[in-house]
């Protein structure tokens, strides 16, 4: 189900970032000092009531990057069941204020006047603010930086937007990951069919964390982009910083992750150490190659793509084109089936015998000639599939027959795109036995 859509608007360092993220109870926008951090529309989702919009900050479109951003405030004017003008306490409406103002009740949408940065000394009073045309009994003194007359803002909400009738469904989460530039919002914007995010030849453009949710064959699906990682020693100190956690986060709440390489651009330590975190966090993950009509080799790019991502085996690939829309929607289908391999539970029985086939074909080895002797295996977790195996000195199994065995499993059942975890736990030998 679709929720009211609540959009901040105003101009920059107005506070609608600290705003977002304390009616969300959690960091989800950027907030720093300078102006214009915030440059992707950024939402959050209220209690199960709305979604919550923050924009960039209104101000004049210098250049065709400036004005992309002018139009996706618009956008979420348009979209918006309640508008939330912004404006920062301390300082007298401007001109440019009470365009935005105009711009906003010419909406014909309700709209409400935050004064937000209350807690500052010089905070003015409601009356200097009666130009802007937007009632007294419409209006909200709030500080986001201490919570003062954010639940009576909240309330106020309540009582404008239409009540959600039902439960909106679980979404399946698809995190898109990679380096600055590897075409992150270029594909977020071919799967979202509109201009949710910026798309810039800029490196780092997007900064949050953005999502927009889809339907596909019935399922709903929830896609983030998230600012590109560099090596840490290149993140710059601030932003930036905030940016890079902000990825390593949607790799947590992911379900699924789409790992973005370049298929122009070598692969680099970089990109493996993404596959890596996003394995070692258990999530479902895809392979995607960007750009892939800029060249004529694309053997050569799988080649590569196995040689450097070989402790990914089970990862599968997808070659892309943002610019032509080639293999763009199949990632939906890939997500589905991911999804169905993260959720498989086996039965005992099935899994001992591969155990013992395995046992059969391969006599396990120890460290330092010891002879551990796996017993029997269960699986005990899903999303992903955890299996534990139990036995005698499995302490000292050695690693080679670990991935023997989850090879084994990964023949007999298709874990496409997820990884398996293993545990292996030493029970007491049962007297009699040696």
């Amino acid at each position: 189900m679709k929720l009211p859509v609540v959009a901040l608007i105003g101009q920059t360092n107005a506070g609608k970032s600290s705003l977002l993220n304390r009616l969300a109870r959690k960091n989800i926008a950027i907030v720093a000092r300078e102006e214009g951090t915030t440059r992707d529309s950024v939402t959050a989702r209220i209690e199960d009531r709305f979604l919550l919009v923050d924009t960039a900050g209104l101000k004049d479109a210098e250049d065709a990057f400036e004005a992309s951003i002018q139009d996706q405030i618009q956008d979420a004017i348009e979209s918006a069941d309640l508008i939330l003008l912004t404006l920062d306490s301390s300082l007298y409406p401007s001109e440019k204020d009470k365009r935005i103002a105009k711009m906003a009740l010419k909406s014909r949408k309700p709209v409400f006047l935050v004064l937000n940065k209350t807690d500052l000394g010089g905070s003015l009073e409601t009356f200097e603010f009666r130009q802007l045309g937007i009632k007294p009994s419409e209006t909200f003194r709030v500080s986001a930086t201490t919570g003062f007359g954010v639940n009576d803002l909240k309330n106020g909400i309540f009582s404008v937007i239409p009540k959600a009738k039902e439960t909106p469904e679980q979404s399946l989460k698809l995190a898109l990951i990679g380096r600055p530039n590897v075409g992150k919002s270029s594909l977020f914007n071919s799967l979202a069919k509109k201009q949710q995010a910026i798309v810039s030849s800029r490196q780092g453009t997007t900064r949050d964390v953005n999502r927009v949710e889809i339907k596909f064959k019935g399922r709903a699906l929830e896609i983030l982009d998230t600012a590109g990682l560099r090596r840490p020693g290149k993140r710059e100190v601030g932003i930036e910083k905030f940016s890079a956690i902000r990825t390593l986060a949607a790799i947590e709440e992911a379900d699924i992750c789409a790992l973005l390489v370049d298929a122009i651009e070598p692969h680099s330590k970089l990109d493996q150490s993404l596959a890596g975190q996003i394995v070692e966090a258990g999530k479902g993950v895809v392979v995607v190659v960007t750009k892939t009509d800029l060249v004529s080799d694309t053997d050569k790019i799988l080649d590569e793509l196995e040689y450097d991502f070989n402790f990914l085996p089970f990862a599968p690939v997808v070659l892309t084109s943002s610019e032509t829309g080639a293999n763009v929607t199949k990632l939906f289908d890939l997500a589905l089936e991911i999804d169905a391999a993260r959720h498989l539970e086996l039965k005992t029985s099935d899994l001992n015998k591969i155990l013992n086939q395995a046992i059969l074909e391969h006599a396990p080895a120890g460290l330092k000639n010891t002879r551990p002797k796996p017993k029997y295996i269960v699986q005990t977790d899903t999303c992903p599939p955890w299996f534990v195996v139990h036995g005698h000195g499995l302490s000292t199994l050695h690693w080679s027959w670990k991935r023997f065995l989850e090879n084994k499993l990964r023949e007999a059942y298709p874990f496409v795109g997820t990884p398996i975890m293993f545990s292996f736990r030493d029970d007491k030998a049962v007297k009699g036995e040696e």
